[in-house]
């Protein structure tokens, strides 16, 4: 992928790019047990959380939307008929969005005017 080109199916960054996938969705899988809601996750266990515990999850958060993006892409170049799967991992793409912006939210001090 580094020439711009996708990668031929069964390539190593194919292969790259699924292994990460089947991570991230097992994963997700756990993160919503724990929660005990299989619909959407929760970041119920951080409830007054310090803040370099707020710090560390957020950047977590963060890293997993990354690799999600990244395997979209790279299941659009590739496998483009998987329309299923892609909306899938939008979706899970989303609901990490709406998690990073509560623990953005968690950390910014309560002022009031």
């Amino acid at each position: 992928m580094s020439d711009g080109r996708p990668p031929e199916h069964g390539s190593k960054e194919q292969e790259k790019a699924e292994r990460k996938l089947q991570v991230l969705d097992g994963a997700q899988s756990d993160n919503e047990r724990a929660c005990g809601n299989e619909s959407a996750p929760q970041d119920s266990a951080f409830n007054g959380a310090n803040d370099e515990a707020l710090a560390i999850r957020l950047a977590t958060l963060e890293q997993e939307h990354r690799d999600l993006d990244s395997a979209i892409t790279s299941l659009e170049l590739n496998s483009p008929y998987e329309r299923l799967t892609i909306a899938r991992l939008k979706k899970k793409k989303l609901a990490l969005k709406d998690l990073i912006e509560k623990a953005k939210d968690a950390m910014r001090p309560d002022i009031i005017a």
